[in-house]
Formats: C-alpha cells, sequence, structure tokens
C-alpha cells in the first residue's frame, strides 16, 4: 500500500532522501580524497521499492529495444566478461584477417555525481516514461541529503543538487540511459563497448588505410568531447589512452 500511495503521488516520505557516505577506497595514494568513491547507504524500504522501479522500467525498456546492446553495464546477463569476450572475438578475428586494430579507451570522471538531473528526465521523457513515474523519478532525485561518515565521526549534511546515487538499485539504471544515446555518435566503421561510464573505440584497418583510419577516429572522438560538454560529463583526460598497430602518433591524442 505504501508503495502503491508513493507512486500515484509521484512522490516519496521524506526519511527516503537521507543518505549515509561510506567512502570507498578505489587505489592509489590512501590520503588522496578522489581516490575513495562515495557508496550511499539509503533506506531500505526505499531499495525495495527502487527493486520494483527497476524491474518494470528494464522491461519496458528492453522490450522496445531502446538500451543499446553495446552497453555491458548494470544490465541482466551483461557483465565485464560479456565487454571483453565481444571485444576479443572482434580482435581475434581481425588477426585472423591480417588486419590491425587503432583502439581509444575513454573514461568519464566522476560520472555519476555529474548527471544532470534536468537533462535526465528530458532523456527518460524522450524515451516514452511519463506521467506518474516520471515524477516519482523526479521526487526521488530533488531535495536528498547526504553526510558522510569515517569512524565515529559525521559531517554536516549537503544538499545534492546533481547525481545519481552511489549504492542505490535505481541509480545505475538510470545513469546507463543517460549515456545511452552516445552510441549515435558513431559510425558502422567504429565499434564501440560501454560498461557504466567506461567505453573503448576501435576500428579495424590495415597498414593501406592507416591514415583514414586515424581520420576517423579521430572524428569519432571530436564528436565525443562535443556531446560530453553538452551532457555534462566530463572526459578523464589523464585516463584517456590510445592503442594502435598502425597508427602515427598524432600530436592532438
Amino acid at each position: 500500500m505504501l508503495f502503491i500511495n508513493s507512486v500515484s503521488i509521484g512522490a516519496i516520505p521524506d526519511a527516503w532522501r537521507y543518505a549515509v557516505i561510506t567512502p570507498i577506497a578505489k587505489g592509489g595514494i590512501a590520503s588522496y580524497l578522489s581516490n575513495y568513491r562515495p557508496i550511499s547507504l539509503t533506506s531500505g524500504i526505499c531499495k525495495v521499492m527502487e527493486r520494483v522501479i527497476v524491474k518494470y522500467l528494464s522491461d519496458y525498456l528492453f522490450a522496445h529495444k531502446l538500451i543499446s546492446r553495446h552497453q555491458h553495464g548494470f544490465i541482466t546477463r551483461r557483465s565485464t566478461s560479456s565487454n571483453l569476450l565481444d571485444t576479443l572475438n572482434d580482435w581475434t578475428l581481425a588477426v585472423d584477417n591480417s588486419d590491425g586494430i587503432a583502439a581509444a579507451y575513454i573514461d568519464f570522471a566522476k560520472a555519476f555525481d555529474s548527471v544532470s538531473h534536468q537533462k535526465l528526465l528530458y532523456k527518460l521523457q524522450n524515451y516514452g516514461i511519463s506521467g506518474n513515474l516520471l515524477n516519482w523519478i523526479k521526487n526521488f532525485l530533488s531535495g536528498r541529503l547526504q553526510f558522510t561518515k569515517v569512524g565515529d565521526i559525521f559531517s554536516p549534511y549537503r544538499h545534492l543538487s546533481s547525481g545519481v546515487i552511489h549504492g542505490s538499485c535505481l541509480g545505475p539504471l538510470l545513469f546507463v540511459i543517460y549515456v545511452n544515446d552516445v552510441v549515435s555518435l558513431f559510425g558502422e566503421d567504429c565499434v564501440f563497448k560501454l560498461y557504466a561510464d567506461d567505453m573503448k573505440l576501435y576500428m579495424h584497418m590495415n597498414s593501406s588505410s592507416s591514415s583514414y583510419c586515424a581520420s576517423r577516429l579521430q572524428n569519432y572522438l571530436d564528436r565525443l568531447a562535443h556531446w560530453s560538454r553538452i551532457w555534462q560529463l566530463n572526459i578523464a583526460y589523464q585516463k584517456f589512452s590510445i592503442q594502435s598497430t598502425f597508427l602515427p602518433c598524432y600530436a592532438d591524442w
């Protein structure tokens, strides 16, 4: 009854908006704050409802084939393993055909925290999500408060004006929806694989087509940079990398 009433009015109880942040080390120097991932501990009851929303939202998106098949993150029956196996298969075929591979690896900086709520809601509407469900998601994202706990020490409350929640059930799916249209940037000559905010692009080539592939790959990277500015997802250039068998080293890479 609580869940039905919540969806029918498109709102959640205020108690569901609070989160305790537990910093989880990602690696690197422990004293650098940027080396920690903020995991949100939220209401258990709210997470149960989120799972219901995720189930029906996922069923709708897959029934209408709205989620790209190249996305392997937070998708049922897809994972880092399926991402790797698809790539390995493509590269093995390239080797068998005596072709080379030019691959670019891209990561977005603080991607989950940078998602614009207004632009996310715009994309949800374009995918046909409306009415009480859209209002519920909007209410779920707005007015959230969090504080960080380290040992027995608590930080002051902070208001969240952007981003989807780390550690929530609904947050990862919302992020997948937010980046889903990035696949429209690339042509048939460029293969791309996604795992949430991690992306790799690669092209098959040979020694006679290396200059053409360099130009095409640069064009796709320019499109991606433009897309990232529009949707406010900054590329982590320090993690950017290009690996190639034939391509010359271009200064702007």
